[in-house]
């Protein structure tokens, strides 16, 4: 049984693996036109007696930092194992276990080679927010001079550093501009007696440096800074926080939800100890993510959930096979198109924001332009409010900030973190482009975009000039003064 199992993973192992053709962009034109055939409620409503639409016109999608559509690359790399190759992948009695593993390793070798890792550092999870949520509540580790304490018994490594050595390590540092996911875990350490500082941003939206090397403490475990930021797209210096974080003995994790793919990353270069990579923001499928963990010198994180003790123990539950294998996919698509990606989007971003900034006045691009991923570009329009424009550009998805607070009318606290205008931070609006992004969508984006603008700020000129107040002294003065006039009797003859 060894014996065959042996041959099926060198088997496995020794396919080639051939380059990926480049994928042409879905065929979509500037709108797509889409029928709804989806069952109807046998719940009597106003909506289900309605006349039934002949179709529904879709918006053009410039949201990618949100998520990204899947490429059709990825989707034939899954559909395999949706269909014939499903077996459990930690079913090591029989054939459908075993390539369903092999498909699984090769997929960790995929997502370790872009980012520069060991396979063996990689672990698949559902997301970016649970590796950040792993890395931060459960990734606050032992320093690495103690070269005593990873010879403790089994039963403290099983327990996880974080909590196990908390009397000596309770403080963390991160940023004031990350994602939710990270600021939540940081707050709820917090409440479990961690200190944690939250370090502002210049604004630029980038850190500084020296307040970094001031903030770290003796008792300092983990810095946690984000690569790119989901919003305004800065990219902050990782390589150097990453040697500062060395240097002092303080291990480092970086949310790369949106560089991985997009920007070159190799984790020992940039001395990175833990990071978050998430699957649909690098056109993969949704519901699968990593975290890389650093083996040497050894992260040990506690595991949040208890179960089969998959993926070395520390994240317990089957493995999706077809999903991990999107994802590997995505990383492989990624690495051999980065190069041309980077450029295309480089050419399309700077087309958008040359022509609504040569038309429109008083438009402010919101973080450093010089470290800054392309592909994501935040604007804010003066005197427009940006809930009506999202309103106006209904052709157009877009959105003003993170997918996880859009729901909120308040301005974003990025926005607010680098010192932009309440107003300002009312007025922006975030333009994503992305792989499959067009040079018409951009232009019709832009056309649409700049004509909403004069038009709010039109209407907003009118409502102001009729708001504007009246001074009725000198028109009653006027009048008063007509009634004190005597009047002139006309001579009669």
């Amino acid at each position: 049984m060894m014996l065959l199992r042996t041959s099926w993973r060198l088997v496995a192992a020794a396919a080639p693996a051939a380059p990926w053709p480049r994928a042409k962009a879905p065929t979509r034109g500037l709108r797509l036109r889409v029928v709804d055939h989806a069952p109807q409620s046998a719940v009597p409503s106003d909506a289900a007696t309605a006349p039934e639409a002949e179709s529904v016109l879709r918006p053009l999608y410039m949201d990618v930092q949100a998520t990204t559509p899947l490429d059709p690359r990825v989707l034939d790399a899954m559909l395999p194992y949706l269909v014939n190759y499903y077996g459990n992948p930690h079913s090591r009695t029989h054939a459908y276990g075993w390539e369903s593993e092999a498909a699984m390793e090769r997929a960790r070798q995929q997502v370790a080679s872009l980012i520069g890792a060991d396979p063996r550092e990689i672990i698949f999870t559902s997301g970016a927010t649970e590796s950040n949520n792993i890395a931060i509540k459960a990734g606050v580790p032992n320093p690495r001079a103690m070269d005593r304490y990873q010879s403790m018994n089994q039963a403290a490594q099983q327990e996880g550093v974080a909590r196990f050595y908390r009397s000596r390590k309770k403080h963390l540092i991160t940023t004031q501009t990350e994602h939710k996911c990270v600021l939540d875990s940081c707050r709820s350490l917090e409440a479990e007696g961690f200190q944690v500082t939250y370090l502002p941003v210049k604004k630029s939206g980038i850190i500084d440096l020296k307040e970094l090397e001031a903030a770290i403490q003796p008792d300092t475990s983990l810095v946690s800074v984000m690569t790119v930021n989901n919003e305004i797209g800065v990219k902050q210096p990782i390589a150097e926080i990453g040697h500062i974080c060395s240097s002092r003995k303080v291990y480092f994790h970086t949310d790369a939800a949106q560089a991985v793919g997009k920007i070159p990353l190799d984790v020992n270069d940039m001395k990175i100890d833990l990071m978050s990579i998430s699957g649909h923001k690098i056109y993969g499928p949704k519901g699968v993510g990593a975290i890389y963990i650093r083996r040497r010198p050894r992260v040990r994180v506690e595991a949040l959930q208890s179960g089969g003790g998959q993926e070395r123990g520390m994240r317990s539950g089957t493995v999706p096979t077809p999903l991990v294998v999107g994802l590997g996919a995505a990383c492989e698509v990624a690495q051999q198109e980065m190069e041309y990606d980077h450029k295309r989007i480089s050419k399309l971003a700077e087309r958008l924001t040359r022509k609504i900034m040569k038309s429109l006045p008083d438009v402010v691009m919101n973080g450093d332009p010089e470290h800054h991923y392309p592909g994501c570009i935040n604007l804010s329009f003066a005197y427009v409010e940006g809930e009506s424009l999202l309103m106006a550009l209904k052709d157009v998805a877009l959105s003003s900030g993170s997918a996880c607070t859009s729901a909120s009318l308040e301005p974003s606290y990025v926005l607010r973190a680098i010192g932009t205008d309440e107003d300002l931070a009312h007025s922006s609006i975030r333009f994503g482009i992305g792989r499959f992004t067009t040079e018409e969508e951009v232009d019709y984006t832009v056309e649409k975009c700049i004509y909403h603008v004069k038009r709010l700020r039109e209407m907003r000129a009118r409502e102001q000039q009729l708001l504007k107040p009246v001074h009725l002294e000198p028109v009653l003065r006027n009048k008063r003064s007509h009634r004190n006039e005597k009047p002139v009797h006309r001579n009669e003859e």
